[in-house]
């Protein structure tokens, strides 16, 4: 068995979840993912800066605290934070640990820069970075060649464990099912505290208060146990591992440059208190390219939020937009309006009698989003509707990014190991790959006998979790019991989605089912524009998506209810 922890999900996570994880109980590993589609924005624009950045700094610090303890309990490390610049990030670790005097061997994975085919990849003007989804192998080789630290820069997320576990069981590409196995775990720990508690659609049932990092006992056969260290907040259960396992994924495959893991076959259940077993995963070979990642900056944009106070709401509303347009001599060539009616009638506090009308503008040139836009709004200070004010004094226009995506086939991605002695070792692509298909539809359920229902939030009998995938946003949602699943696969189709997100309703929306997660899964697609970075809607990572869905009212059947 090997036991692989995870203390980081995002760049910014919890600081010392590192100690925490190194002391909490016994490990082989830990892992940290630090690396998102803006994260590799921001750490590009680093870059531009000094280009010896280009890392999540964080990381470092993290191992100034704590490399000694990973030392002396023997855990290997493995992280992601190399960013665009792991050779420049593992040269300062091995400096930290030697002045330290410890004689920690560290190795790095790269190949995945491919900036300098920027041309060749299609890619617009202003590419800040461009990078390739490797897989485990190169993980696995620094391991083989005896890293106590492997830092890498943009691997697939769930690679930071099926790397160690690749090494630690001796599977080759041929092993499938293994690796299918570790990589449905990988997905699994790779958000950290999503798995125990953290973004939990019924977390009134734990206390999360502050829950614990997750960790995987990984088997030789690929299956696995999700669980946490002993006496740490959270839980994990079926269900905060269903809604994980449901996070930014789509169809039933789910590919990797290693292998297609088919989600069409996870089987979960508890094993105890916070033990939950993965295990049934299959493997197919994977895709014969890989996903690059395309960051670029785009042009400029500026927000403006006014404040609208009492009665009149929506006349006022009018007023600021009219008064806007007429300020405005060169509009920018992006100005959206949006109304959020927080305002309650007869309130007791002047917050709860206001509404918010958010300005969104984007143009190319920044003149045209940055003083234009905020001297047109504060001379209205006295000239515009009663009550006028604003949220916070407009600033200056600030850059704003796009993520796309495109593929390039595997070969002609240098994947390389740069081993703890130097030695630089090529990582071949699989030899046999399979180009990804759509699953056939599962047979439904059978439907709930007729009975009487109850107009109520969906939420009383399902969870949901949702993400973002460059413009697109990915919905799980999952029932609680055998019979809501029967209901829910028969309810919740892609028009009865629709219906109940408005914001989706004119979007291309793809609807997968998962009958051992008792889960359906849903594809938007555009529903994010061009991705976080360009701030296209209130809530850019479509994070909250899904809790939007289980507030939404529809008739329930009572016996759920």
């Amino acid at each position: 068995m090997l036991r692989i922890g995870n203390a980081s999900g995002f760049y910014g996570d919890r600081f010392a979840a590192f100690e925490e994880m190194l002391t909490g109980g016994p490990l082989d590993v830990l892992t940290g993912d630090y690396l998102a589609e803006l994260t590799m924005l921001i750490l590009a624009r680093d870059r531009l800066k000094d280009p010896g950045l280009g890392y999540a700094r964080t990381f470092l610090r993290q191992a100034e605290q704590c490399l000694g303890l990973a030392a002396d309990r023997q855990v290997r490390i493995v992280v992601n934070a190399g960013g665009l610049n792991p050779a420049r990030l593992a040269e300062a670790v091995a400096d930290l640990a030697a002045k330290q005097g410890l004689a920690l061997r560290v190795g790095h994975v790269e190949g995945d820069d491919l900036l300098d085919r920027a041309a060749g990849l299609g890619a617009r003007p202003g590419l800040l970075a461009a990078n390739a989804y490797l897989g485990a192998a190169g993980i696995a080789a620094c391991l083989d060649g005896g890293a106590d630290v492997v830092v890498t820069g943009r691997v697939t997320d769930a690679a930071l464990v099926a790397g160690p576990a690749m090494s630690h069981f001796g599977w080759g590409p041929e092993d499938r099912d293994a690796l299918a196995g570790a990589v449905v775990a990988g997905h699994v720990l790779e958000c950290g505290a999503q798995a125990t508690g953290g973004n939990y659609s019924f977390f009134r049932e734990h206390d999360v208060t502050r829950p614990g990092f997750p960790l995987a006992e990984i088997h030789a056969d690929g299956s696995s146990v999700i669980t946490k260290h002993p006496g740490t907040g959270g839980a994990v259960t079926v269900e905060t591992v269903t809604a994980q396992l449901l996070y930014e994924t789509g169809g039933a495959r789910y590919a990797g440059p290693d292998v297609t893991a088919r989600l069409d076959t996870v089987r979960v259940a508890a094993q105890g208190p916070d033990r939950v077993r993965i295990e049934g995963v299959r493997g197919e070979a994977p895709p014969p390219t890989l996903k690059v990642g395309l960051n670029r900056l785009a042009g400029w944009r500026n927000e403006v939020v006014f404040v609208l106070t009492g009665l009149d709401i929506e006349e006022k509303a009018a007023l600021v937009r009219r008064q806007m347009g007429a300020a405005l001599q060169q509009p920018p060539a992006e100005l959206s309006w949006t109304l959020a009616r927080t305002d309650h009638p007869d309130a007791a506090t002047e917050e709860q009698a206001s509404a918010l009308l958010r300005l969104t503008v984007r143009d190319p040139d920044e003149r045209r989003v940055g003083r234009a836009v905020g001297a047109a709004a504060v001379e209205l200070g006295l000239a515009g509707y009663p009550g006028f004010h604003l949220t916070a004094p407009p600033g200056p226009g600030a850059p704003y990014g796009v993520f796309e995506t495109v593929y390039v086939d595997a070969g002609s991605v240098p994947h390389t190991a740069v081993l703890p002695d130097g030695t630089r070792r090529a990582v071949a692509p699989p030899a046999a790959t399979r180009p990804l298909a759509p699953v056939a539809a599962p047979v439904l359920p059978p439907p709930l006998p007729a009975g009487p229902t109850r107009r109520a939030p969906l939420g009383l009998v399902a969870g949901a979790r949702s993400g973002d995938k460059g413009g697109d946003a990915n919905l799980g949602v999952w029932a609680r019991s055998e019979d809501g699943w029967r209901w829910l696969a028969h309810t919740l189709t892609v028009d009865r989605l629709r219906e109940l997100l408005p914001e989706a309703a004119g979007l291309p929306v793809e609807r997968h089912l998962l009958p051992n997660l008792r889960a359906v899964n849903f594809v938007l697609t555009g529903l994010l524009g061009e991705g976080v970075a360009a701030q296209h809607r209130f809530d850019p990572q479509a994070k909250a998506l899904g809790e939007w869905l289980r507030s939404r009212h529809l008739d329930i059947p009572e016996a759920l209810l």
